[in-house]
Protein backbone atom coordinates (compact mmCIF):
# COMPACT_ATOMS: atom_id res chain seq x y z
CA UNK A 1 0.00 0.00 0.00
CA UNK A 2 2.97 2.35 0.87
CA UNK A 3 4.80 2.95 -1.85
CA UNK A 4 8.23 4.45 -2.74
CA UNK A 5 6.61 7.93 -4.44
CA UNK A 6 4.93 7.92 -0.98
CA UNK A 7 8.18 7.58 0.72
CA UNK A 8 9.76 10.49 -1.30
CA UNK A 9 7.01 12.79 -0.52
CA UNK A 10 7.18 11.93 3.40
CA UNK A 11 10.98 11.77 3.58
CA UNK A 12 11.15 15.55 1.58
CA UNK A 13 8.89 16.92 3.51
CA UNK A 14 10.68 16.20 6.77
CA UNK A 15 13.84 17.00 5.28
CA UNK A 16 12.29 20.78 5.02
CA UNK A 17 11.16 21.21 9.11
CA UNK A 18 14.33 19.78 9.99
CA UNK A 19 16.38 22.14 8.28
CA UNK A 20 13.89 24.87 8.95
CA UNK A 21 14.13 23.32 12.62
CA UNK A 22 18.14 23.47 12.85
CA UNK A 23 18.72 26.97 11.22
CA UNK A 24 16.36 28.56 13.71
CA UNK A 25 18.27 27.23 16.50
CA UNK A 26 21.24 28.90 15.37
CA UNK A 27 19.45 31.88 16.36
CA UNK A 28 19.20 30.81 20.22
CA UNK A 29 21.95 31.81 22.13
CA UNK A 30 20.23 31.71 26.00
CA UNK A 31 17.20 30.36 27.70
CA UNK A 32 15.15 33.68 27.37
CA UNK A 33 15.76 33.78 23.01
CA UNK A 34 14.99 29.70 23.78
CA UNK A 35 11.95 30.10 25.15
CA UNK A 36 10.33 33.68 24.14
CA UNK A 37 12.01 34.87 21.28
CA UNK A 38 10.36 38.59 21.06
CA UNK A 39 10.58 39.60 17.43
CA UNK A 40 7.89 37.03 15.77
CA UNK A 41 5.50 39.07 13.09
CA UNK A 42 1.75 37.98 13.18
CA UNK A 43 2.02 34.91 10.57
CA UNK A 44 4.86 33.84 13.02
CA UNK A 45 2.66 33.92 15.81
CA UNK A 46 0.20 32.38 14.52
CA UNK A 47 2.37 29.67 12.74
CA UNK A 48 3.64 28.94 16.38
CA UNK A 49 -0.10 28.65 17.81
CA UNK A 50 -1.62 26.55 15.14
CA UNK A 51 2.39 24.10 15.17
CA UNK A 52 1.04 23.20 18.70
CA UNK A 53 -2.96 23.26 18.67
CA UNK A 54 -3.58 21.45 15.77
CA UNK A 55 -1.72 18.18 16.01
CA UNK A 56 -2.52 14.72 16.31
CA UNK A 57 -5.97 15.31 18.27
CA UNK A 58 -7.25 17.87 15.67
CA UNK A 59 -6.68 15.50 12.66
CA UNK A 60 -6.18 11.80 13.29
CA UNK A 61 -8.19 12.26 16.81
CA UNK A 62 -10.97 14.38 15.04
CA UNK A 63 -10.92 11.86 12.33
CA UNK A 64 -10.86 8.85 14.60
CA UNK A 65 -13.47 10.28 16.88
CA UNK A 66 -16.35 11.26 13.58
CA UNK A 67 -15.59 7.75 12.83
CA UNK A 68 -17.53 6.79 15.81
CA UNK A 69 -19.49 10.12 16.13
CA UNK A 70 -19.73 11.89 12.87
CA UNK A 71 -20.31 15.64 13.31
CA UNK A 72 -19.96 16.07 16.86
CA UNK A 73 -15.86 15.25 16.55
CA UNK A 74 -15.62 18.82 15.00
CA UNK A 75 -16.35 20.21 18.48
CA UNK A 76 -11.92 19.67 19.17
CA UNK A 77 -11.13 22.40 16.44
CA UNK A 78 -14.12 24.71 17.21
CA UNK A 79 -13.21 24.90 20.78
CA UNK A 80 -9.68 25.53 19.36
CA UNK A 81 -10.40 28.52 17.24
CA UNK A 82 -12.62 29.74 20.01
CA UNK A 83 -9.33 29.94 22.75
CA UNK A 84 -7.33 31.50 20.46
CA UNK A 85 -9.88 33.99 19.45
CA UNK A 86 -10.47 34.55 23.25
CA UNK A 87 -6.17 34.66 23.86
CA UNK A 88 -5.68 37.42 21.51
CA UNK A 89 -8.36 39.61 21.90
CA UNK A 90 -8.56 39.68 25.70
CA UNK A 91 -5.76 37.89 27.22
CA UNK A 92 -2.76 38.79 24.93
CA UNK A 93 -2.47 42.75 26.08
CA UNK A 94 -2.84 41.57 29.92
CA UNK A 95 -0.33 39.16 29.94
CA UNK A 96 2.43 40.92 27.77
CA UNK A 97 2.09 43.50 30.40
CA UNK A 98 2.48 41.48 33.20
CA UNK A 99 6.30 41.34 32.36
CA UNK A 100 6.49 37.65 33.19
CA UNK A 101 8.08 34.67 31.20
CA UNK A 102 5.27 32.43 32.21
CA UNK A 103 1.65 32.02 33.25
CA UNK A 104 2.66 30.48 36.50
CA UNK A 105 5.05 34.12 37.13
CA UNK A 106 1.67 36.06 37.15
CA UNK A 107 0.42 33.78 39.57
CA UNK A 108 3.21 34.08 41.83
CA UNK A 109 3.33 37.51 41.37
CA UNK A 110 -0.46 38.06 43.27
CA UNK A 111 -0.25 34.72 45.35
CA UNK A 112 3.43 33.87 46.30
CA UNK A 113 5.87 30.91 45.53
CA UNK A 114 3.56 28.39 47.29
CA UNK A 115 0.87 29.25 44.57
CA UNK A 116 2.80 29.05 41.62
CA UNK A 117 4.82 26.23 42.89
CA UNK A 118 1.54 23.44 43.51
CA UNK A 119 -0.25 25.23 40.34
CA UNK A 120 2.76 24.05 38.08
CA UNK A 121 2.60 20.93 39.06
CA UNK A 122 -0.96 20.53 38.67
CA UNK A 123 -0.63 22.38 35.43
CA UNK A 124 1.77 19.56 34.52
CA UNK A 125 -0.69 17.17 34.81
CA UNK A 126 -2.73 18.40 32.03
CA UNK A 127 -0.57 19.10 29.52
CA UNK A 128 1.47 15.97 30.50
CA UNK A 129 -1.96 13.86 28.84
CA UNK A 130 -1.77 16.12 25.73
CA UNK A 131 1.97 15.01 25.27
CA UNK A 132 1.19 11.45 25.90
CA UNK A 133 -1.66 11.87 23.35
CA UNK A 134 0.83 13.02 20.72
CA UNK A 135 3.17 10.23 21.05
CA UNK A 136 0.26 8.38 20.47
CA UNK A 137 -1.38 9.73 17.47
CA UNK A 138 2.23 9.94 16.02
CA UNK A 139 3.27 6.11 16.63
CA UNK A 140 -0.31 5.30 15.36
CA UNK A 141 0.55 6.90 12.03
CA UNK A 142 4.27 5.76 11.91
CA UNK A 143 2.71 1.66 12.70
CA UNK A 144 0.10 2.24 9.82
CA UNK A 145 2.67 3.18 7.57
CA UNK A 146 6.06 1.29 8.31
CA UNK A 147 4.28 -2.07 10.30
CA UNK A 148 6.90 -1.56 13.09
CA UNK A 149 5.57 -2.50 16.68
CA UNK A 150 3.96 0.41 18.65
CA UNK A 151 6.80 0.49 21.61
CA UNK A 152 9.30 0.84 18.52
CA UNK A 153 6.66 3.57 16.92
CA UNK A 154 6.58 5.55 20.01
CA UNK A 155 10.01 5.55 20.54
CA UNK A 156 10.80 6.98 17.08
CA UNK A 157 8.05 9.64 17.68
CA UNK A 158 9.55 10.62 21.25
CA UNK A 159 12.76 11.05 19.32
CA UNK A 160 11.86 13.12 16.39
CA UNK A 161 9.82 15.72 19.22
CA UNK A 162 13.10 15.56 20.69
CA UNK A 163 15.39 16.65 17.49
CA UNK A 164 12.52 19.35 16.27
CA UNK A 165 12.10 20.81 20.14
CA UNK A 166 15.66 20.76 21.60
CA UNK A 167 17.42 22.98 18.59
CA UNK A 168 15.38 25.46 17.94
CA UNK A 169 12.92 26.49 21.02
CA UNK A 170 9.66 29.15 19.86
CA UNK A 171 11.47 30.11 16.98
CA UNK A 172 11.37 26.19 15.75
CA UNK A 173 8.20 25.69 16.35
CA UNK A 174 7.16 29.15 14.58
CA UNK A 175 9.05 28.39 11.56
CA UNK A 176 7.74 24.99 11.26
CA UNK A 177 4.25 26.13 12.15
CA UNK A 178 4.16 28.46 8.96
CA UNK A 179 5.61 25.40 6.47
CA UNK A 180 2.77 23.08 8.43
CA UNK A 181 0.13 25.97 7.44
CA UNK A 182 0.59 25.92 4.07
CA UNK A 183 0.75 22.42 4.01
CA UNK A 184 -2.03 21.39 6.43
CA UNK A 185 -4.18 23.03 3.80
CA UNK A 186 -3.22 21.40 1.27
CA UNK A 187 -3.77 17.95 2.62
CA UNK A 188 -7.04 18.90 4.42
CA UNK A 189 -8.66 20.99 1.20
CA UNK A 190 -7.50 17.75 -0.87
CA UNK A 191 -8.83 15.51 1.21
CA UNK A 192 -12.18 17.03 1.88
CA UNK A 193 -12.88 17.52 -2.01
CA UNK A 194 -11.91 14.33 -2.53
CA UNK A 195 -14.54 13.01 0.46
CA UNK A 196 -16.87 15.10 -1.50
CA UNK A 197 -16.34 14.03 -4.76
CA UNK A 198 -15.69 10.27 -4.10
CA UNK A 199 -18.42 10.36 -1.12
CA UNK A 200 -21.30 12.16 -2.81
CA UNK A 201 -21.40 14.87 -0.52
CA UNK A 202 -22.98 14.65 3.21
CA UNK A 203 -26.06 12.51 2.11
CA UNK A 204 -23.73 10.22 0.23
CA UNK A 205 -21.43 9.81 3.20
CA UNK A 206 -24.71 9.11 5.26
CA UNK A 207 -25.89 7.20 2.85
CA UNK A 208 -22.67 4.40 2.79
CA UNK A 209 -22.56 4.64 6.60
CA UNK A 210 -26.28 3.28 6.70
CA UNK A 211 -25.04 0.49 4.27
CA UNK A 212 -22.36 -0.55 6.17
CA UNK A 213 -25.20 -0.83 9.10
CA UNK A 214 -27.33 -3.18 6.95
CA UNK A 215 -24.97 -6.02 8.98
CA UNK A 216 -26.97 -6.76 11.39
CA UNK A 217 -24.02 -7.94 14.18
CA UNK A 218 -22.83 -4.47 13.04
CA UNK A 219 -25.79 -2.67 13.81
CA UNK A 220 -26.45 -4.23 17.04
CA UNK A 221 -23.01 -3.64 18.26
CA UNK A 222 -22.84 0.06 17.68
CA UNK A 223 -26.72 0.73 18.72
CA UNK A 224 -27.64 1.59 15.33
CA UNK A 225 -31.26 -0.05 15.38
CA UNK A 226 -32.79 2.20 11.98
CA UNK A 227 -32.01 4.65 9.55
CA UNK A 228 -33.21 7.91 11.84
CA UNK A 229 -30.41 6.39 14.79
CA UNK A 230 -27.44 6.55 12.16
CA UNK A 231 -28.75 10.37 11.05
CA UNK A 232 -28.86 10.78 14.86
CA UNK A 233 -25.39 9.62 15.34
CA UNK A 234 -23.76 10.84 12.44
CA UNK A 235 -25.65 13.69 10.90
CA UNK A 236 -26.20 15.74 14.44
CA UNK A 237 -23.72 18.08 15.91
CA UNK A 238 -24.29 17.18 19.32
CA UNK A 239 -24.70 13.85 18.79
CA UNK A 240 -23.26 12.73 22.14
CA UNK A 241 -25.44 15.25 23.68
CA UNK A 242 -25.50 19.45 23.79
CA UNK A 243 -23.64 19.41 27.46
CA UNK A 244 -21.42 16.69 27.25
CA UNK A 245 -20.25 18.53 23.21
CA UNK A 246 -20.41 22.08 24.70
CA UNK A 247 -18.76 20.54 27.88
CA UNK A 248 -15.54 19.69 25.35
CA UNK A 249 -15.74 22.29 23.39
CA UNK A 250 -15.60 24.46 26.31
CA UNK A 251 -12.23 22.70 27.94
CA UNK A 252 -10.91 23.47 24.87
CA UNK A 253 -11.81 27.21 24.67
CA UNK A 254 -10.65 27.93 28.20
CA UNK A 255 -7.51 25.04 27.98
CA UNK A 256 -6.05 27.20 25.40
CA UNK A 257 -6.23 30.85 27.07
CA UNK A 258 -4.36 28.59 30.41
CA UNK A 259 -1.48 26.71 28.28
CA UNK A 260 1.96 28.06 28.41
CA UNK A 261 2.99 27.25 24.88
CA UNK A 262 -0.04 29.57 23.08
CA UNK A 263 1.14 32.54 25.97
CA UNK A 264 4.73 31.71 25.16
CA UNK A 265 3.85 32.21 21.01
CA UNK A 266 2.11 35.74 22.42
CA UNK A 267 4.89 37.04 24.46
CA UNK A 268 7.18 36.10 21.31
CA UNK A 269 5.53 38.55 18.85
CA UNK A 270 7.55 42.17 18.32
CA UNK A 271 4.18 43.90 19.52
CA UNK A 272 0.81 43.39 21.49
CA UNK A 273 -0.85 44.18 18.12
CA UNK A 274 0.96 41.87 16.27
CA UNK A 275 0.02 38.62 18.52
CA UNK A 276 -3.58 39.51 18.77
CA UNK A 277 -3.55 39.40 14.91
CA UNK A 278 -1.24 36.02 14.66
CA UNK A 279 -3.85 34.81 17.72
CA UNK A 280 -6.92 35.58 15.25
CA UNK A 281 -5.43 34.61 12.26
CA UNK A 282 -5.19 31.23 13.36
CA UNK A 283 -8.80 31.18 15.09
CA UNK A 284 -9.89 32.33 10.98
CA UNK A 285 -7.44 29.01 9.73
CA UNK A 286 -8.26 25.73 12.50
CA UNK A 287 -12.07 25.19 11.94
CA UNK A 288 -11.46 24.19 7.83
CA UNK A 289 -8.80 21.52 9.35
CA UNK A 290 -11.44 20.20 11.61
CA UNK A 291 -14.08 19.96 9.00
CA UNK A 292 -11.86 17.99 6.47
CA UNK A 293 -11.26 15.15 8.89
CA UNK A 294 -14.63 15.33 10.18
CA UNK A 295 -15.44 14.49 7.16
CA UNK A 296 -13.11 11.70 6.53
CA UNK A 297 -13.46 10.06 9.24
CA UNK A 298 -17.65 10.10 8.26
CA UNK A 299 -16.06 8.46 5.15
CA UNK A 300 -14.17 5.80 6.46
CA UNK A 301 -17.27 4.68 8.24
CA UNK A 302 -18.64 4.29 5.18
CA UNK A 303 -16.42 1.74 3.85
CA UNK A 304 -14.64 0.37 6.96
CA UNK A 305 -14.63 -1.70 10.01
CA UNK A 306 -12.19 -2.49 12.61
CA UNK A 307 -10.41 -5.67 13.37
CA UNK A 308 -12.10 -6.16 16.45
CA UNK A 309 -15.50 -5.75 14.92
CA UNK A 310 -15.01 -7.96 12.26
CA UNK A 311 -13.67 -10.60 14.64
CA UNK A 312 -16.86 -10.15 16.35
CA UNK A 313 -19.03 -10.79 12.97
CA UNK A 314 -16.58 -13.79 12.36
CA UNK A 315 -17.69 -15.33 15.64
CA UNK A 316 -21.24 -14.56 14.81
CA UNK A 317 -20.70 -16.34 11.28
CA UNK A 318 -22.00 -12.61 9.44
CA UNK A 319 -20.27 -11.28 6.69
CA UNK A 320 -19.19 -8.03 5.69
CA UNK A 321 -20.56 -5.84 2.73
CA UNK A 322 -19.04 -6.36 -0.10
CA UNK A 323 -16.24 -3.91 -0.64
CA UNK A 324 -16.10 -3.12 2.96
CA UNK A 325 -12.26 -3.15 4.45
CA UNK A 326 -10.95 -3.47 7.84
CA UNK A 327 -9.00 -1.17 9.66
CA UNK A 328 -6.64 -2.02 12.48
CA UNK A 329 -8.29 0.39 15.02
CA UNK A 330 -10.26 3.49 14.22
CA UNK A 331 -7.22 5.57 14.81
CA UNK A 332 -5.79 4.66 11.33
CA UNK A 333 -8.97 6.22 9.50
CA UNK A 334 -6.90 9.29 8.25
CA UNK A 335 -3.30 7.49 7.18
CA UNK A 336 -5.40 4.96 5.86
CA UNK A 337 -7.91 7.23 3.67
CA UNK A 338 -4.50 9.16 2.39
CA UNK A 339 -2.72 6.07 1.12
CA UNK A 340 -6.26 4.46 -0.62
CA UNK A 341 -8.00 7.82 -2.09
CA UNK A 342 -5.44 10.47 -2.53
CA UNK A 343 -2.98 10.11 -5.53
CA UNK A 344 0.56 9.15 -4.52
CA UNK A 345 2.77 12.22 -4.78
CA UNK A 346 -0.21 14.49 -2.90
CA UNK A 347 -0.47 11.63 -0.47
CA UNK A 348 3.44 11.46 0.22
CA UNK A 349 3.22 15.24 0.39
CA UNK A 350 -0.11 14.89 2.86
CA UNK A 351 1.60 12.22 5.27
CA UNK A 352 4.93 13.87 5.73
CA UNK A 353 2.59 17.12 6.91
CA UNK A 354 0.47 14.73 9.41
CA UNK A 355 4.08 13.26 11.00
CA UNK A 356 5.12 16.54 10.89
CA UNK A 357 1.53 18.20 12.37
CA UNK A 358 1.85 15.80 14.98
CA UNK A 359 5.58 15.83 16.35
CA UNK A 360 5.35 19.70 15.64
CA UNK A 361 2.39 19.85 18.17
CA UNK A 362 4.30 17.42 20.88
CA UNK A 363 7.17 19.50 20.18
CA UNK A 364 5.77 22.76 21.56
CA UNK A 365 3.65 21.36 24.40
CA UNK A 366 7.11 19.79 25.86
CA UNK A 367 8.95 23.46 25.10
CA UNK A 368 5.45 24.45 27.51
CA UNK A 369 5.88 21.85 29.68
CA UNK A 370 9.87 22.04 30.46
CA UNK A 371 9.52 25.81 30.70
CA UNK A 372 7.78 25.95 33.47
CA UNK A 373 9.72 23.08 35.45
CA UNK A 374 12.59 24.91 35.02
CA UNK A 375 11.30 28.70 35.89
CA UNK A 376 8.42 27.77 37.84
CA UNK A 377 9.24 24.52 39.43
CA UNK A 378 12.89 24.30 39.93
CA UNK A 379 13.89 27.73 39.52
CA UNK A 380 16.55 28.15 37.13
CA UNK A 381 18.47 31.04 36.92
CA UNK A 382 17.94 32.02 33.29
CA UNK A 383 20.62 35.26 34.28
CA UNK A 384 22.65 32.18 33.47
CA UNK A 385 21.65 31.82 29.78
CA UNK A 386 24.32 28.54 28.84
CA UNK A 387 23.33 26.42 32.42
CA UNK A 388 19.85 27.60 31.93
CA UNK A 389 19.49 26.15 28.51
CA UNK A 390 21.19 23.12 29.12
CA UNK A 391 18.56 22.59 32.35
CA UNK A 392 15.98 23.16 29.66
CA UNK A 393 17.09 20.54 27.22
CA UNK A 394 17.77 18.19 29.76
CA UNK A 395 14.30 18.26 31.02
CA UNK A 396 13.25 18.14 27.51
CA UNK A 397 14.02 14.44 27.51
CA UNK A 398 13.38 13.25 31.11
CA UNK A 399 9.83 14.56 29.95
CA UNK A 400 9.65 12.66 27.16
CA UNK A 401 11.30 9.75 28.63
CA UNK A 402 8.43 9.62 31.09
CA UNK A 403 5.96 9.99 27.87
CA UNK A 404 6.66 7.26 26.61
CA UNK A 405 6.50 4.67 29.61
CA UNK A 406 2.64 6.35 29.81
CA UNK A 407 1.76 6.23 26.79
CA UNK A 408 2.63 2.88 26.33
CA UNK A 409 0.06 1.95 29.00
CA UNK A 410 -3.10 3.73 27.60
CA UNK A 411 -2.33 2.63 23.74
CA UNK A 412 -6.03 2.46 22.66
CA UNK A 413 -7.27 5.50 24.20
CA UNK A 414 -9.74 8.08 22.41
CA UNK A 415 -7.43 10.88 21.17
CA UNK A 416 -9.57 13.64 21.59
CA UNK A 417 -10.61 12.06 24.65
CA UNK A 418 -7.38 12.81 25.97
CA UNK A 419 -7.35 16.20 24.14
CA UNK A 420 -10.29 17.60 26.21
CA UNK A 421 -9.45 15.87 29.27
CA UNK A 422 -5.54 17.38 28.88
CA UNK A 423 -7.33 21.31 28.02
CA UNK A 424 -9.96 20.86 30.98
CA UNK A 425 -7.43 20.30 33.43
CA UNK A 426 -5.48 23.28 32.79
CA UNK A 427 -8.16 25.37 33.27
CA UNK A 428 -9.90 23.96 36.36
CA UNK A 429 -6.08 24.80 37.89
CA UNK A 430 -5.66 28.17 36.62
CA UNK A 431 -8.15 30.14 34.94
CA UNK A 432 -9.36 31.89 37.39
CA UNK A 433 -6.36 32.71 39.59
CA UNK A 434 -4.76 33.33 35.77
CA UNK A 435 -7.83 36.12 35.28
CA UNK A 436 -8.17 37.36 38.72
CA UNK A 437 -4.40 38.09 39.10
CA UNK A 438 -4.84 40.10 35.67
CA UNK A 439 -8.12 41.55 36.38
CA UNK A 440 -8.52 42.06 40.08
CA UNK A 441 -5.53 41.58 41.67
CA UNK A 442 -5.14 41.87 45.80
CA UNK A 443 -8.15 40.33 46.12
CA UNK A 444 -7.73 37.07 46.86
CA UNK A 445 -5.35 35.16 49.50
CA UNK A 446 -2.69 32.18 48.32
CA UNK A 447 -4.56 29.49 50.46
CA UNK A 448 -8.01 30.19 48.73
CA UNK A 449 -5.67 30.02 45.35
CA UNK A 450 -4.16 27.39 46.40
CA UNK A 451 -7.07 25.13 47.76
CA UNK A 452 -9.09 26.05 45.15
CA UNK A 453 -6.59 24.62 42.33
CA UNK A 454 -6.65 21.52 43.88
CA UNK A 455 -10.35 21.26 44.69
CA UNK A 456 -10.78 22.11 40.51
CA UNK A 457 -8.81 20.04 39.76
CA UNK A 458 -9.68 16.50 41.83
CA UNK A 459 -12.82 17.25 40.58
CA UNK A 460 -12.12 16.93 37.24
CA UNK A 461 -10.07 14.20 37.53
CA UNK A 462 -13.02 12.12 39.91
CA UNK A 463 -15.42 12.93 37.55
CA UNK A 464 -13.52 11.89 34.38
CA UNK A 465 -12.42 8.66 35.91
CA UNK A 466 -16.11 7.87 37.03
CA UNK A 467 -17.54 9.23 33.53
CA UNK A 468 -19.95 11.38 35.35
CA UNK A 469 -23.08 13.44 33.48
CA UNK A 470 -22.82 15.94 31.34
CA UNK A 471 -19.08 16.52 31.13
CA UNK A 472 -15.71 17.02 33.91
CA UNK A 473 -14.97 20.69 32.76
CA UNK A 474 -18.28 21.59 34.75
CA UNK A 475 -17.24 20.11 38.25
CA UNK A 476 -13.91 21.03 37.66
CA UNK A 477 -14.85 25.14 37.17
CA UNK A 478 -17.45 24.55 39.49
CA UNK A 479 -15.56 23.29 42.48
CA UNK A 480 -12.34 25.86 41.66
CA UNK A 481 -14.90 28.36 41.85
CA UNK A 482 -16.70 27.29 45.04
CA UNK A 483 -13.79 26.79 46.85
CA UNK A 484 -12.19 29.79 45.91
CA UNK A 485 -14.96 32.13 47.06
CA UNK A 486 -15.99 29.97 50.47
CA UNK A 487 -11.77 30.08 51.82
CA UNK A 488 -11.31 33.33 50.95
CA UNK A 489 -11.41 36.20 53.73
CA UNK A 490 -9.19 38.38 52.55
CA UNK A 491 -9.76 41.97 53.37
CA UNK A 492 -13.77 41.27 53.07
CA UNK A 493 -13.27 43.48 49.77
CA UNK A 494 -16.04 43.64 47.77
CA UNK A 495 -15.63 42.63 43.46
CA UNK A 496 -17.43 45.32 42.75
CA UNK A 497 -15.27 47.88 44.64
Amino acid sequence: MLTSIHIIGILVTIGVLVVLGVLSGRKVRDARSFVAGGTAGSWMVCGAILGTLVGGQSTIGTAQLAFSFGLSAWWFTIGAALGALLLGLVYAKPIRSSGCVTLMEIVRQQYGRKAETVGSILFLVGIFISITSQLLSSSALITSLSGIPTFVALGVSALLVALLVIFGGIRSAGASGIVKLVLLYICSLASGIVVWKIGGGLGGIEHSIADVYTTPGLAEMNGMDDLESIHQRYGNPIARGPLKDLGGCLSLVLGVVCTQTYAQAIWSAATTEKARRGAVLCAALIPLIGAACTLVGMYMRGHYVTSAEMEALRQQGEVLPEGVGVLQNSLQAFPTFILTNLPEWLGGIALGTLLINVLGCGSGLVLGAATIVTRDVWRVDYSNGRQALRAMRLTIVAILLLGLAVAHFVRGSFINDLGFLSLGLRAAALLLPLSFALWLPGRFRSRAVILSMVAGTAAMLVAGVLSLAPDPMYYGLAASAIVLFSTNKAKNISLSD
